[in-house]
């Protein structure tokens, strides 16, 4: 069970809504896999374009469904009427991302007002269990009058 509470109580419907507006989560074929109060999962399943020259996931993609993850889990707390935008990063990337997908997990770490800092963990899956690829530190604002 979360720790936090969510400010609008139509926040899942709001979020997902907001996420079925995003064209280029939909084009790298992310789909939201878990929502809870202040936690979003995102989850994309390999395809040879998503990746790089060694056959794994780019950077790009991984660090792309970590962003929005974490953008996600600080939305879920937000106020109706309000959106969210990335201010800044951090990301490791600790092991090459391979596996049949990746799933990354924002959490958040502190709400605040106008800033929420998040954390992302992005995770290769297969059928060995799972690798940890990379790990982010996100901070995120929320923007009054710019509902998501």
């Amino acid at each position: 069970m979360s720790a936090f509470e969510p400010k609008d109580p139509d926040w899942e419907v709001r979020v997902r809504a907001s996420y079925a507006r995003q064209p280029f989560m939909e084009h790298l074929g992310a789909v939201l896999s878990h929502l809870a109060p202040g936690e979003a999962d995102i989850a994309m399943a390999f395809r040879p374009e998503l990746t790089q020259q060694h056959g794994f996931f780019h950077a790009g993609t991984t660090t792309s469904i970590a962003d929005s993850a974490a953008g996600y889990a600080a939305l879920t707390l937000y106020p109706q009427g309000t959106g969210v935008l990335t201010t800044e990063f951090k990301i490791n990337l600790l092991n090459p991302g391979r596996g049949a997908r990746l799933v990354a997990r924002g959490r958040v770490l502190k709400p605040g007002r106008t800033l929420t800092v998040c954390r992302a963990d992005v995770y290769g899956l297969s059928d060995g269990g799972e690798t940890h690829v990379a790990t982010g530190l996100f901070s995120m604002i929320c923007l009054e009058g710019m509902a998501d």
